[in-house]
């Protein structure tokens, strides 16, 4: 029977290790920035769109607040 302790030390304490060519190296390096430069374009898109569409909601509830001050003014004045 094996024991937590046993399969401790059984189990390798390395890492594979791969070489790479430098040419290589800066090709992952390129392709991993243009992934983030993406993915930050993509969310700035994103919260625009978002931002565009929570301003337009205000400003129809804001048109909406007006008009209901306007005819709850002049409502009052006349009663």
């Amino acid at each position: 029977m094996y024991s937590m302790f046993d399969l401790l030390f059984e189990t390798p304490s390395y890492r594979p290790v791969y070489v790479i060519s430098d040419t290589e190296m800066k090709e992952l390096k390129k392709n991993h920035h243009q992934e983030e430069l993406d993915e930050i374009t993509t969310q700035r898109k994103r919260l625009e769109d978002a931002f565009k569409s929570q301003l337009k909601h205000l400003e129809e509830r804001e048109k909406e607040v007006k008009n209901e001050l306007k005819l709850l003014s002049g409502t009052k004045g006349k009663a």
